[in-house]
């Protein structure tokens, strides 16, 4: 994906729609020339219930979608930390750097949703510590993704959180270094982290959100990379714009993903109702993605 030029996807949450629909729709998207890149969120539950609902787990779901869009960008909008211990997230990042030909982006952050954590049984620490757990996250996937890791010694990483001990990873990742990461972060420090580490970040799919928060954030990253001496050009923003259900749906989408294509977006996610199936990704494609490339690009 080509940070210097507007590009479009789609994102099909995986909440209340069976296995079926979700193939079909992803091999309708990938007939669309529009479309470079397919999404997931990444959920346990619904996370627009208080608590429970239908989800399919995401990881897996992407890698059984990833050949319905061959040449395509495919990634999460975005992983949560909290639910996979990240050197074995290491291991499947680089599984799906090579299923996707080099075209996976591993989207990261830090969790958020509470009542699923409780759920579970998984710990959701206080947010500071989150975030901490998500920098050293970065690291160990980093330090697999490393030559050293592929050498018979293997890479130790002493982390507070996630230590290594001459851990291994072969076959090492087909992308020198491993995939492109994505960061989530919102507040000053994971905007700081996105700078520092990531290729490109995510607005959440909030639509509460307005532009000035989306132009905020940019800023406040455009300001970190210059900080750190880091090419602008080679940094991916990203916004969500959902497209809702029927015509009137579609008109905001349009508004929407333009104003954020003119506040310096380089990557709109037109979030799809995935129950819709591929006909609703069709009308999609026609109504905003394409208008919007024809704009844009």
């Amino acid at each position: 994906m080509n940070p210097g030029r507007i590009s479009v996807g789609f994102k099909t949450s995986p909440q209340g729609v069976g296995w079926t629909t979700l193939d079909e729709t992803w091999a309708a998207a990938g007939e669309e020339a529009a479309l470079s890149a397919g999404w997931l969120n990444d959920h346990l539950t619904d996370p627009g219930v208080e608590r429970g609902g239908s989800s399919l787990e995401a990881l897996t779901l992407l890698a059984a979608l990833a050949h319905r869009l061959p040449g395509k960008w495919i990634g999460h909008g975005v992983l949560s930390n909290t639910f996979r211990h990240p050197a074995v997230l290491g291991k499947a990042v680089t599984l799906l750097d090579h299923v996707t030909a080099g075209h996976f982006i591993l989207g990261l952050g830090a969790g958020w949703h509470e009542a699923e954590h409780a759920a579970y049984g998984i710990e959701l620490v206080p947010i500071g510590e989150r975030i901490s757990r998500l920098e050293s996250a970065v690291l160990v996937i980093r330090a697999l993704n490393s030559p050293a890791a592929a050498s018979p010694g293997g890479v130790s990483l002493d982390d507070p959180f996630y230590p290594l001990r001459g851990a291994v990873n072969l076959p090492g990742p087909l992308t020198p270094g491993g995939p492109p990461l994505w960061l989530g972060g919102q507040a000053p420090r994971g905007l700081r982290m996105a700078a520092k580490y990531a290729s490109g970040w995510m607005l959440p799919a909030i639509p509460e959100l307005d532009l000035g928060y989306f132009q905020a954030r940019r800023s406040a990253i455009l300001a970190e990379l210059a900080t750190l001496g880091r090419d602008p050009a080679g940094f991916a923003f990203a916004a969500q714009v959902p497209t809702g259900v029927d015509a009137a749906g579609l008109a905001r989408a349009r508004e929407r993903a333009s104003a954020y294509v003119s506040a310096g977006a380089s990557h709109i996610v037109l979030g799809l109702t995935a129950s819709l199936g591929p006909e609703r990704l069709r009308i999609v494609t026609r109504e905003v993605a394409e208008p919007l490339l024809a704009r844009g690009n």
